[in-house]
């Protein structure tokens, strides 16, 4: 019995040990599970920066909306509450209009373009506009692009959209992409689709492959449609009391485990975006329930000619901005 309490109290010593020997706790919170991309990447930066930092940061993460909601999480990286956060660009729109500058259909030609952009001039301007609003920005991280689908008519001309009803997020750059080509926008939330679309309340929606295969958005759709129309991404911010708070070693350490840790989710989230397409692909061949359409050429330049015919609408400074929108254009 001694034998197990002197056990017991050297494994208390230990871990309290391990706990003090930490100089700074960093909160993680994110809303999605531990085999996302993003859940992944926040694992990564976890053991990296406890790592760089030699154990004096001690780095916990919260997935799953454990800590905060995305539409809470804001507020809490402001006071401090949590150290940090990865949210969706629409989340920071409200303060940062410029950020829709990703919603804007086919803008970018592929994912090393957006890549170019984030970690080039445009990129910086629009850190630089959400780090006057009183956070740390540390990087952009990829969900993927956005596919097309219907339940209601194969989509593969823009005219095939008229009419039809799309759930989209909260967006007055999606509102106006699905106006352009005659379609009616409904804002649902994300939870809601699913049913929505069973029900016929919806017709379509726009979504990652991973989000259409998690969420089985492919079970009640009869088209999906290869559109790469749109980029969905997250930023990963930093309360910026915590930051100050740390030596400048530390700082660099963060940087340095972030930098890494953005590397891996854009492998991660490449990977997954193929792995769980082929998965959605597996079904429509065994089911023959949903026809998956492949544009060509001379389609997605109609859906692109048509769609970017809003983009006018969205030059003034306090949406926007003309010279963000053709300066993300020539980025080569």
């Amino acid at each position: 019995m001694l034998k197990k309490v002197l056990i017991s109290a050297a494994v208390a010593a230990s871990m309290s040990v391990s706990a003090f020997g930490a100089e700074y706790v960093l909160k993680f919170s994110h809303v999605v599970s531990e085999n996302t991309p993003k859940g992944k990447a926040a694992k990564f930066f976890e053991k990296r920066l406890e790592e760089l930092s030699k154990g004096k940061i001690d780095v916990q993460v919260y997935p799953n909306s454990q800590l905060y909601k995305d539409k809470a999480v804001l507020k809490a990286i402001r006071l401090n509450s949590v150290q940090m956060a990865c949210p969706s660009f629409s989340k920071f729109t409200k303060t940062v209009p410029q950020l829709a500058l990703f919603d804007l259909p086919f803008l970018f030609r592929d994912m090393e373009h957006v890549h170019k952009v984030q970690d080039g001039e445009v990129g910086k301007k629009l850190k630089d506009m959400v780090s006057a609003k009183g956070f740390v920005v540390l990087d952009y991280w990829d969900n993927a692009f956005k596919q097309l689908s219907s339940s209601k008519k194969a989509l593969k001309m823009p005219e095939d959209a008229k009419g039809q009803k799309f759930r989209i997020m909260s967006s007055k750059v999606l509102e106006a992409q699905f106006k352009a080509v005659g379609a009616n926008p409904q804002v649902m939330p994300f939870s809601e689709v699913y049913s929505a679309l069973a029900q016929g309340v919806i017709d379509g929606q726009e979504n990652t492959n991973s989000n259409i295969y998690t969420k089985k958005f492919y079970e009640v759709q009869k088209y999906m449609t290869l559109s790469n129309h749109g980029y969905l991404g997250y930023l990963v911010v930093m309360s910026k009391k915590f930051y100050n708070s740390l030596p400048k070693d530390l700082q660099e350490a963060v940087k340095q485990a972030m930098k890494e840790a953005t590397a891996k989710e854009r492998e991660y989230a490449a990977e997954l975006d193929k792995e769980q397409f082929n998965k959605i692909k597996e079904y429509a061949d065994k089911t023959k329930k949903l026809e998956i359409i492949t544009l060509s050429d001379k389609e997605k330049k109609a859906w692109r000619d048509a769609m970017s015919k809003i983009y006018p609408e969205f030059y003034d400074k306090d949406k926007i901005g003309k010279d963000l929108i053709e300066a993300t254009i020539n980025t080569k």
